[in-house]
């Protein structure tokens, strides 16, 4: 039910003022979630695209930066499609990763009714890290080492994956920028200051799947962009070293 002034802002007449004042949107957040996101109408869902590649957004010819760091987190609901708009696809190509949730674990779950049971919300939860922190650790990330050939077998996965008898469109350049950039985030987990060709396979699925549109004769004979995505890690010869390994 919402519309896309509800999310980039609106401009106001203000008649003490006698001028129009820019009312900032919901998207102003350093963190954004879209729950359902596929239940918002194709032009709600469009007031997304700007923001998401520009980290701005326009408003009567006035653009405006929203906070940073930015992020946008949007759940799908994969069981209930009454009502429901399909994502465009490049929309879908802004969203570094998507991954399928699931059911929590048995002891995950178990604590998850305990805390209902104790009346704990949310808001409760202690900050772990202030946005100086964290932006300092973004740019450590970003200074992750990656070597010329790590990122030409990224690239090659994603023209891989444009030539693929079953794919009609492939992993555009933001699919072999997402995977470097996620590869970087990998290997900083893993307490790594540059890539291996292991954490671009590592991350492969959760980038590229969701980039990929099949074919109508793939989807008819049941083939999933996962299938594919394993035929794409299994057929593009990885480098064997990385630089600073």
């Amino acid at each position: 039910d919402l519309l896309p002034g509800d999310i980039t802002g609106v401009m106001v007449y203000h008649q003490s003022a006698e001028r129009f004042q820019f009312h900032p949107g919901g998207i102003f957040a350093n963190v954004v979630l879209a729950d359902e996101i596929n239940r918002g109408t194709p032009k709600t869902q469009a007031a997304l695209l700007e923001v998401m590649a520009e980290r701005r957004v326009t408003v009567d010819s006035v653009s405006h930066d929203v906070p940073r760091p930015f992020m946008v987190v949007a759940t799908q609901n994969p069981i209930e499609l009454e009502g429901t708009y399909r994502l465009p696809e490049a929309q879908l190509d802004r969203f570094l990763m998507r991954l399928s949730v699931g059911y929590p674990d048995h002891n995950a779950e178990v604590l998850v009714v305990l805390g209902d049971c104790a009346g704990v919300s949310p808001d409760e939860l202690p900050s772990v890290l202030d946005i100086a922190d964290l932006q300092k650790v973004i740019a450590e990330v970003r200074k992750s080492r990656v070597a010329p050939e790590i990122v030409s077998y990224a690239v090659r996965l994603a023209e891989a994956s444009r030539a693929h008898p079953a794919v009609r469109y492939g992993a555009s350049p933001r699919g072999s920028i997402a995977l470097i950039r996620s590869a970087q985030g990998i290997a900083a987990t893993h307490g790594r200051d540059y890539v291996i060709p292991d954490d671009v396979k590592d991350v492969a699925h959760p980038v590229l799947c969701h980039r990929l549109v099949l074919t109508p004769d793939a989807e008819l004979n049941q083939l999933r962009a996962e299938q594919v995505v394993d035929e794409l890690l299994a057929d593009t010869a990885a480098p064997t070293a990385a630089a600073g390994s």
